[in-house]
């Protein structure tokens, strides 16, 4: 399994009524930090052919995180894809080591050009897991 992490700061605009990083916002980070593996492991040819979109959320609010809070979030693949779905696994721990938010999150792969769903295949597999 090859992870990949990008770091992330609670600014004012994350943050909501209740004085915590705002739950909206914890969804736009895992399609930040998820977008952001893509581009950074995927070769060229892929991102130009492939597009990726979510199906499916399952997130855990363990912990609040405050105004100017950091966290470190820590993704990676699964194994085996299913078809045109990829399971996406993400965590965001704080400078303390104690995680804030867990997630799991379903991706399907689709043609950029048609918009059609995609089996995803070893080769698409591959530069995420080595």
């Amino acid at each position: 399994m090859k992870t990949f992490t990008l770091d992330l700061i609670a600014t004012p605009d994350t943050i909501d009524e209740l004085g915590h990083v705002n739950n909206a916002v914890w969804v736009q980070w895992i399609q930040q930090v998820a977008t952001a593996h893509w581009d950074a492991a995927a070769p060229q040819a892929h991102k130009d052919a492939y597009v990726w979109v979510v199906v499916r959320h399952e997130i855990d609010y363990l912990r609040a995180l405050g105004p100017g809070g950091r966290v470190t979030a820590r993704t990676w693949v699964a194994d085996a894809p299913l078809g045109a779905k990829f399971d996406r696994f993400m965590e965001f721990a704080g400078d303390d080591g104690r995680v804030h938010v867990r997630a799991r999150t379903v991706w399907a792969l689709l043609d950029k050009a048609s918009g059609r769903p995609l089996r995803v295949t070893g080769a698409v597999v591959a530069p995420f897991l080595s």
